[in-house]
């Protein structure tokens, strides 16, 4: 995903995100789209990932000086987080809570649930992710990573089985879900041009990768979290929510 030919091909199919919306006097703003997720705590909540995300900061800076004006939208960097499984989000979110006006204290009883089956996945060596290089995806742009060792690989697959499979969740509407891309989202498409190089912008991309062989970096997780959002740039939590230690 992370290699020339790739980007050329995901180029062809990127899209504008309906997530922000053109605002006047230009550029973009978020749009509500509200929803929950299980997710590393966002960098604002994460001192101890603070190098990690400082340099995503910087990528997310320095890509964007590369690519064409308006191409991509920026989520804050404070709000950078690891997405360990997705949830609910959007109409499908609002039509639940719409029908079950305890939908959301029961789908966060049901999280807390998942995360006591998770007792075996406390201890042991750090969960530490390596960033490899830029990912896209069709409506977004971002960071890949992947495990540093069998163990963080086998111990995030075994967070979201306990998730997914609980029949519980199954119940609120929530699909299974295991296809698992590892990434730290950095912005969102914006306005397409109609003349975009892709193959020039493919080059660019796979240039920029080569920092990652050289300066490698990692983010150790050792929270998940049910968070909730209410539009793309921040994620959200009570005390009392359900939390997994790792």
């Amino acid at each position: 995903m992370t290699l020339k030919d790739s980007y050329r091909s995901g180029l062809q199919h990127i899209q504008t995100s309906p997530k922000f919306a053109p605002q006047e006097g230009g550029g973009r703003r978020p749009v509500e789209f509200p929803g929950y997720s299980v997710i590393s705590p966002p960098w604002r909540d994460d001192s101890e990932n603070d190098k990690f995300y400082e340099n995503m900061e910087a990528s997310q800076r320095q890509l964007l000086q590369l690519l064409e004006p308006g191409l991509a939208v920026s989520v804050p960097p404070e709000s950078f987080h690891l997405t360990l499984a997705d949830l609910i989000w959007e109409d499908a979110f609002r039509n639940a809570c719409a029908e079950n006006p305890n939908y959301e204290q029961q789908l966060r009883e049901t999280i807390a649930a998942s995360f006591q089956r998770c007792e075996s996945l406390k201890g042991g060596p750090p969960i530490r992710w390596q960033a490899l290089g830029i990912v896209l995806r069709t409506r977004a742009i971002g960071i890949a990573l992947a495990p540093k060792d069998e163990s963080a690989y086998d111990r995030i697959v075994k967070l979201r089985r306990a998730i997914y499979q609980n029949p519980n969740l199954m119940a609120l509407g929530i699909e299974q879900q295991y296809h698992f891309t590892a990434h730290i989202t950095l912005a969102y498409f914006g306005e397409i041009p109609p003349n975009l190089d892709r193959d020039r912008l493919s080059i660019t991309l796979a240039e920029f990768n080569d920092k990652w062989l050289d300066n490698p970096q990692e983010i150790v997780i050792k929270r998940g979290e049910i968070r909730k959002f209410d539009d793309m740039t921040r994620y959200y939590r009570e005390p009392d929510w359900p939390v997994l230690k790792f």
